[in-house]
């Protein structure tokens, strides 16, 4: 069959991409930014890559009418803009407008459970969504997930980041509050099983694991699996704004996305039945089933996509082309080069640059330019990275976003996600039997301009240092 899938560079889409093609099907992937997504050559033959906005109806047309079922993966687990409830609804709208006017047979969307009397801002959005897509005319699925679990997932990289750096917790209220997790692996195969399934259309379930636990006792039993000794107490003194900033500074998170969490961790989320396994015949995993899978990822270097690639996980905004070009008027160049002895060995010490590897060079000052991002509400320099050796256009590395990468060519390009009194870009290209380097520095006004010389003394120090590292 022919199937849309929306949402293609989200943390869901780019895991059900394979598990659609191995079935057979041919995916037309919906983005907003070609040059973010990446997909294997093996996939070519089936799949195809479409740009859309769902809140520009003009770029709607680049939808086919020859398809026979949608994915509807699109959410804003935090958007920057305060009214992005209403602009979820405004794409749902419109998405449903154009599938009208095509051959699609069924539309299947993953939201939230929403079982709870009273709902945080996410998970109304998320409703009002599954209504408008019901109200229409075409056959619809909703699954309605809680907490998913799986190596990359935002909620699984925030316990991990808890556990592995706190021995003792001094928690919010809310860590008491039960939900019902349930494995990423389940959630694809409810996701493929529904596909066309009659016994699905026009219904909504709720989707979760066996167990019902308390964000507590989900921390404990990820220590317990880590073999880590862990304690955590409660206290009810902490406001939602406090704890979304606890949850900023001791993890990986967006305060965008902090804020949206700790919003929708006060709410229950447990499954009314569960009715749809015995439909599809699924039998979902145990929530400790779910850590060890997700840690045999993580331990093997296997994370197939992660929260962090997102855009939500930093500061970037537009697309990747639009930075692309690297300025050279009005700007500060660090710029050097160096004669390479072994042409491999400095593009795999380029290919794995940041995140546990470190920058080769004064790691220290990297960190502490991460923790002073994080105090002015940046991103900080804990995303690290979602593989230790693959990069591809779109990626994180730490505080940067990847333009640009291309081994062949030996050319890498970075652009800064922290918060700067300006733009900033940083190139990596091997021409011939020499190494080029070069951090750009675009400063706006006077601010950027003594920012820039007030870095300055460290740069001979740090670049120097890193490109010494890539060559020899």
């Amino acid at each position: 069959m022919k199937i849309l899938l929306t949402g293609a560079t989200g943390y869901i889409g780019k895991r059900l991409l394979p598990i659609l093609i191995e079935q057979g099907h041919d995916v037309i992937c919906v983005v907003r930014d070609k040059n973010r997504f990446y997909y294997p050559e093996k996939f070519e033959k089936n799949c195809q890559v479409i740009e859309v906005d769902f809140l520009n109806p003009e770029t709607l047309v680049n939808i086919p009418n020859d398809i026979d079922a949608a994915y509807y993966l699109i959410h804003s687990m935090s958007g920057s803009a305060s009214n992005y409830n209403e602009l979820e609804s405004i794409s749902a709208n419109y998405f449903l407008e154009r599938i009208n006017n095509t051959n699609v047979k069924q539309i299947i969307y993953l939201s939230g459970i929403v079982n709870d009397k009273s709902l945080s801002k996410h998970l109304s959005s998320r409703k009002a969504v599954e209504e408008i897509l019901m109200a229409g005319s075409i056959s619809t699925t909703t699954l309605r997930a809680g907490i998913i679990v799986g190596s990359g997932s935002a909620s699984f990289e925030i316990i991990r980041d808890l556990v592995d750096k706190l021995p003792l917790m001094i928690t919010p209220k809310w860590l008491n509050t039960k939900c019902q997790p349930i494995a990423i692996s389940d959630v694809l195969e409810f996701l493929t099983k529904s596909l066309l399934n009659p016994v699905t259309h026009n219904q909504s379930f709720d989707i979760g694991g066996p167990d019902i636990l308390t964000y507590k006792e989900m921390l404990l039993q990820f220590a317990k699996a880590k073999k880590l000794k862990r304690y955590i107490f409660t206290i009810p003194v902490m406001t939602p704004k406090l704890s979304s900033y606890w949850l900023y500074f001791v993890t990986s998170t967006s305060y965008k996305l902090a804020s949206a969490l700790v919003s929708s961790m006060k709410v229950e989320v447990i499954c009314k039945d569960n009715r749809i396994n015995n439909l599809l015949s699924v039998t979902p995993i145990t929530y400790k089933e779910a850590l060890d899978r997700a840690l045999v990822k993580i331990n093997e270097d296997n994370i197939v996509s992660s929260w962090k690639d997102s855009l939500i996980s930093g500061q970037f905004k537009g697309n990747l082309a639009y930075y692309l070009k690297v300025p050279k008027k009005d700007c500060f160049i660090d710029r050097r080069k160096r004669e390479i002895i072994n042409r491999q060995y400095t593009i795999d010490r380029i290919w794995a640059i940041g995140g546990d590897t470190g920058w080769y060079y004064g790691d220290w000052l990297w960190s502490l330019r991460g923790f002073i991002d994080k105090i002015f509400g940046g991103v900080g320099a804990r995303r690290g990275r979602t593989h230790k050796k693959e990069i591809h256009p779109g990626d994180v590395l730490d505080f940067w976003r990847v333009l640009y990468a291309n081994k062949i060519d030996g050319k890498l390009i970075l652009y800064a996600e922290m918060r700067l009194p300006g733009e900033a870009w940083l190139e990596f290209k091997i021409i011939n039997n020499t190494l080029y380097q070069a951090a750009t520095f675009k400063p706006k006004g006077l601010l950027g301009k003594l920012y820039w010389y007030s870095v300055l003394p460290f740069h001979g120090f740090i670049f120097n240092g890193m490109i010494n590292k890539l060559t020899y």
